[in-house]
């Protein structure tokens, strides 16, 4: 143990989430995916297991080499990620592949890899805001020499995941203005650029919904089924509550929920609702906890620095995974309405573990760094 954690910097609270969650993941996505191992694997149920231990141990390996890179570092490249990030998400805007009626995924040419380029522009423009507002904070309060030229990006990179998107978009902007608010932007400057945004993201949606193919019906059914409660046509959030309810307080045990068969994303949007149901609400509360510590510990390693890229990073960073997870959390218990984000690190899913690592990476990068004498602050943006 004394070996492992002489290389393991960093919080070492934040290992130990990474590590139960990735457990529980393996436990989850083996118990959930036979249907899918009997219609695409052959009855082979062990694949599953096996695909997703993989992605775990690249992930971990992704998570320790991040680790140990300077934090600063991280601002150097997030621009450069974010002018990559914007033609990605333009091009699978229009040429992405259609899954579940919405262009998020990018297939790499010659290969059968795909993954959400959104996924890139999030953990890109929240590194790329940090930064920014770390260096302005001069003149944090100047409209031209700070506001403008952060809300650009902002909005660009919001309303380019919109259409496809629009949890993930309403997630990053909240997320971005959050980060603004703590680096001392101007109030009134936050208020305007919510307005405008919101005005946008109507007339957006009136646009959308006389484009053929559009996400605003699948928007508008969704929130009509979530309104009408018991009365509404939500297959998805009734065969969510059905396997809660069959799991009764205890949980019906590890693989024997049967309405793992009957709930569509069961190893992925609705992994929660299936953990509830197999482990109780005992099981519920223990993944919850684990996301809050995540959350505690991020907010105390923003308070113990004085460094501001790593305060406002470290609160992007968990921000990135908690709001995410809470929201998938809200959706399986059908506080929220259908929304199809993932469970962070527990949700079947390649690509999306190892952005997801590489997030706790640079997490893990400023608790170790962000405190040590050699990052000051005249260096810290170098």
């Amino acid at each position: 143990m004394n070996a492992l954690t002489k290389h393991l910097k960093g919080d070492k609270a934040i290992w130990f989430v990474a590590g139960a969650l990735s457990i529980i993941s393996l436990l989850s996505v083996y118990s959930t995916t036979g249907s899918l191992a009997f219609k695409y694997k052959g009855g082979n149920t062990e694949a599953y297991l096996v695909e997703r231990l993989i992605f775990i141990v690249l992930g971990f390996v992704i998570m320790y080499l991040v680790h140990k890179i300077k934090y600063n570092y991280f601002s150097k490249i997030a621009k450069l990620l974010l002018v990559i990030s914007i033609p990605l998400l333009l091009l699978t805007l229009f040429m992405g592949s259609r899954i579940n009626d919405a262009s998020r995924w990018l297939t790499i040419p010659g290969l059968p890899i795909s993954f959400q380029t959104s996924d890139l522009a999030k953990l890109s423009l929240v590194t790329y805001v940090a930064s920014f507002l770390a260096t302005r904070q001069e003149d944090i309060k100047d409209f031209k020499k700070t506001f403008l030229p952060v809300i650009i990006p902002v909005a660009l990179v919001c309303m380019l995941i919109f259409p496809a998107n629009f949890s993930t978009a309403a997630m990053l902007f909240f997320i971005c203005v959050l980060l603004m608010f703590v680096a001392g932007v101007r109030i009134k400057h936050l208020a305007l650029m919510i307005l405008t945004m919101v005005i946008v993201g109507t007339i957006s949606i009136l646009i959308l919904a006389n484009v053929p193919g559009s996400r605003v019906q699948t928007w508008k059914a969704r929130l009509e089924n979530f309104s009408k409660g018991e009365g509404g046509d939500n297959y998805q959030a009734e065969q969510a509550k059905m396997a809660i309810a069959n799991g009764h307080f205890l949980g019906s045990g590890p693989a024997n929920n049967p309405n793992k068969y009957f709930l569509p994303q069961s190893y992925s949007d609705f992994i929660f609702a299936m953990i509830i149901g197999e482990y109780g609400i005992f099981g519920g509360l223990v993944v919850m906890l684990l996301y809050l510590i995540l959350l505690y510990r991020s907010f105390r390693i923003a308070s113990s620095t004085n460094y501001g890229f790593a305060i406002l990073l470290s609160i992007g960073l968990c921000l990135l995974l908690t709001v995410q997870a809470f929201i998938n959390m809200a959706v399986s218990v059908n506080l929220f309405p259908v929304t199809g984000q993932p469970l962070p690190l527990v949700s079947m899913g390649g690509t999306g573990t190892l952005f997801t690592c590489l997030t706790l990476g640079m997490l893990l990068s400023v608790s170790r760094f962000a405190s040590e004498k050699s990052v000051s602050p005249k260096t810290e943006e170098e």
